[in-house]
């Protein structure tokens, strides 16, 4: 049936009629975020915390100092620029016409067609790519600069050319435009809604939602390998699995995870669980479940986290099992304490208690530790304790998030910013990010000697220049076996900075550089085989001093590190024994895994 023009005619009133009245919502919902926003302004800090300020102005100091270069950078963009007009204008004139500006074919930003088929968006993303890279590289060419300033320099900027990308802004992001004249606004109103929700949870400060935080329940879909949590103290939990193999291996494993977030990273859901995955293999698997401290935990120790944590949890494991050794697994933070324990164990001659060590994504020489450095120096360790004094003496979760998040803002930050609130999309249901998003808080104390002692002074390399529990650490005595894993492309533990300990220790080591990064690189397992890595070749028999010689003989492995690692435990393993039921030993099942500290809210 054909219309007529009065159909037509209310057709197009009412899509304004609704248009306008998404119009009158937007303006209720940015009445609400004002007001949100004014309400935790009460008590604003308007201290530049990060000395941001100094460092720009010594960069204008520096560029003042030699105006001839900044002239030929300038002209140098400027030049660029008119060949982007010409070609752009050849296109409008339906001519053929060359690229000026690449943009990184893995760059997700501009994966709409639009942005290559559209004349006027394929100029902005070419405009935009070419004034961040003249920006970038002006910054790079400054002489004269101290190194921590040039750093800090170079990681605002590249914030800045981030933020200012035109696919993070309504106008200029052809998906946003699209949207918004199909839907007639509805993606802008639940945009707000959104933003809204995420003012509220935190407490007027944009806690962007990164996932649907509602598909996950820790104990029901995720850290749901079967087991019991067997002892507890006030730092942790300590939860053994039920085996699923007739017969195990006499050395158990003890797992270290990180307290900077929750244990169950390593037992997502089974498909992808490293716990469940180890439990397969016959082995009988211990893991640490740190608790989520509170104010009165505030003067907690990284010498009570090395006491409460892997020493306690040995003398449980001997209770539970019989027996006096295992290997032990620690990841990130959790293998920093596991070095500090080796060598406390070994200046205390109880070194025999691991008889291997793996460390995933550890560092322990801090001389390089990527762009985090960027947040680690007086002033700002100063400012962080006063924050943290003020806090309860805490470090909030959310804090060392966003800290994170901003190592990865184009995935971390501002992908979110364009789905949730410019789009009007809910978050796709993730495990990894729900993990990501499930933070932790930090003793103050515990936070401050780990700052300014191993990222700031970089003490743990140096010959008793951290002492626990009145003993001197030398990591340099290690002589465990040890299996080093770094990832290529990790923003938290550089692979560069974790490599350094193949000329630390005293025992056999062994380095497995994997793909991708800090958490998708660690939790790879075999039945994807989703990332490959990499070894030194069987024939060279020492670590090259440097991660560029390393590269240069590695030889590239398909497949999942997680079985080059149980080839490599195999003589640790001990003989075959009747497989250890939860509760056969001494301890006795308290409550069933996850347990109750992995619950404790944000």
């Amino acid at each position: 049936m054909v219309e007529s023009k009065s159909d037509n005619k209310e057709k197009c009133l009412s899509s304004a009629q609704d248009f306008a009245q998404n119009l009158q919502k937007i303006g209720e919902r940015s009445q609400q975020l004002l007001e949100v926003y004014m309400q935790s302004q009460q008590e604003p800090e308007m201290n530049d915390s990060l000395h941001i300020s100094n460092a720009f102005l010594q960069l204008f100091e520096r560029m003042l100092s030699d105006p001839t270069k900044i002239w030929e950078i300038q002209m140098a963009w400027w030049q660029s620029y008119m060949e982007l007009w010409n070609e752009t204008a050849k296109s409008f004139a339906g001519e053929p016409s060359r690229t000026i500006a690449h943009a990184n074919p893995k760059d997700r930003r501009f994966k709409d067609k639009a942005w290559q088929e559209n004349v006027v968006f394929d100029f902005l993303k070419q405009s935009y790519l070419l004034a961040s890279d003249h920006l970038q590289q002006m910054v790079e060419d400054v002489e004269g600069l101290e190194p921590h300033t040039r750093q800090k320099i170079e990681f605002y900027t590249r914030q800045y050319v981030d933020a200012m990308s035109p696919s993070n802004f309504l106008m200029t992001n052809p998906e946003v435009l699209r949207t918004t004249l199909e839907s007639g606004g509805e993606n802008l109103v639940s945009g707000l809604e959104n933003m809204l929700e995420d003012l509220k949870r935190g407490k007027g400060k944009l806690h962007i939602n990164m996932t649907d935080t509602d598909a996950f329940t820790v104990g029901k879909n995720l850290g749901i390998t079967k087991g019991s949590v067997i002892f507890q103290n006030a730092l942790m939990q300590l939860i053994q699995y039920e085996p699923t193999t007739e017969k195990v291996h006499k050395t158990p494993i003890l797992v270290m995870p990180a307290w900077i977030n929750k244990y169950y990273i390593l037992d997502l859901k089974p498909e992808n669980s490293l716990v469940k995955w180890l439990t397969d293999q016959g082995y009988t698997v211990f893991i640490i479940s740190w608790v989520n401290p509170d104010a009165k935990m505030s003067q907690k120790t990284f010498e009570d986290y090395m006491n409460q944590g892997p020493l306690a949890a040995l003398d449980a494991i001997e209770s539970a099992t019989g027996e006096t050794q295992v290997s032990a697994i620690g990841y990130c933070l959790g293998g920093t304490l596991l070095a500090s324990t080796l060598a406390y164990l070994h200046a205390t001659k109880k070194s025999s208690r691991i008889v291997s060590a793996t460390y995933l994504t550890t560092m322990v020489d801090f001389a390089d530790s990527g762009e985090l450095s960027v947040f680690i120096d007086e002033d700002q360790i100063q400012a962080l304790e006063n924050k943290m004094q003020k806090q309860g003496g805490m470090l909030q979760g959310s804090d060392m998030a966003t800290t994170f998040n901003l190592l990865r803002a184009n995935d971390l930050i501002w992908s979110f910013v364009v789905n949730n609130y410019l789009l009007g999309k809910d978050p796709f249901p993730f495990d990894l990010l729900y993990w990501n998003s499930d933070s932790t808080r930090m003793p103050m104390v515990m936070h401050s000697f780990y700052l300014r002692k191993m990222y700031q002074e970089n003490l743990l390399v140096k010959k008793g220049g951290i002492v626990l529990n009145d003993t001197p650490l030398d990591l340099s005595a290690i002589d465990t076996p040890s299996y080093v894993l770094s990832t290529r492309e990790d923003h938290i533990a550089p692979w560069q900075a974790t490599y350094r300990a193949t000329q630390i220790y005293q025992g056999d080591v062994r380095f497995v550089l994997a793909a991708s990064g800090h958490v998708a690189g660690v939790i790879n397992p075999p039945v994807k085989n989703k990332y490959c890595f990499w070894t030194k070749p069987d024939s060279t028999k020492q670590y090259p001093d440097d991660t560029q010689s390393f590269l240069a003989v590695a030889k590239e492995h398909s497949g999942s590190w997680w079985n080059d690692w149980l080839k490599w435990h195999a003589p640790y393993n001990g003989k075959k024994v009747a497989a250890r039921k939860v509760g056969d030993g001494k301890l006795k099942p308290i409550e069933d895994a996850p347990g109750s500290y992995v619950k404790m809210d944000k």
